[in-house]
């Protein structure tokens, strides 16, 4: 019995077979279109190279809040310097003692550490971005908002370390806008556009 259902089986896989033969491989590109494309973009490896985004070192983060005009030695229970203190593994701190070095690729876990800090961070920043001298021209500082809770591009320009742009202070000021409260908008809109200069997105 056991020998007939193999004997049929085997009777109905050879009857699906035919002597065609197809070919599965993807239809050959373009050879002009791929010429043009490692042109626009280089080669595999350098373009890997260029467009690939590293997370922000450990010190490298530690001197950026510390310039921004936070204290990393505080010791509150939810202190922006607490939590970079305790923070070291989630943002791939080099651990030398275990021989284990920083991690450069950004994890889940270190961009949302990451954005905890700037949340935590975000009401010192704005305090005291203004008194720091890498945010000063002339001895007048770069306050991040006016008085009517406004973002202010010298000040953004400032936190993110680059020209702000028309949509950088759009982003600022539409998030400050939907919060429950300004001083709860500011917050959020200094821990977004922080956040976002310094992972890539």
């Amino acid at each position: 019995m056991r020998a007939l259902a193999i004997h049929s089986l085997v009777v109905l896989g050879l009857g699906g077979c035919t002597d065609e033969i197809t070919d599965w491989q993807m239809p050959p590109s373009d050879p002009y279109a791929e010429l043009e494309r490692l042109q626009r973009d280089g080669p595999p490896r350098y373009a890997s190279r260029v467009h690939s985004c590293a997370k922000l070192r450990y010190r490298t983060l530690g001197n950026l809040l510390a310039s921004r005009g936070v204290d990393l030695a505080a010791t509150g229970e939810l202190t922006a310097g607490q939590l970079y203190r305790q923070g070291g593994p989630a943002l791939g701190a080099p651990n030398y003692a275990a021989r284990v070095r920083e991690t450069i690729d950004p994890g889940l876990a270190t961009t949302a550490k990451l954005f905890d800090i700037y949340v935590q961070a975000a009401p010192e920043i704005i305090r005291n971005l203004p008194g720091r001298p890498e945010c000063q021209v002339g001895g007048v500082g770069a306050p991040l908002f006016d008085a009517q809770d406004r973002c202010l591009a010298d000040g953004v320009s400032c936190l993110i370390g680059v020209p702000a742009g028309a949509v950088h202070l759009e982003i600022c000021n539409q998030t400050v806008a939907d919060a429950g409260d300004p001083e709860t908008g500011k917050r959020l809109a200094v821990a977004v556009l922080a956040a976002a200069a310094h992972t890539c997105e």
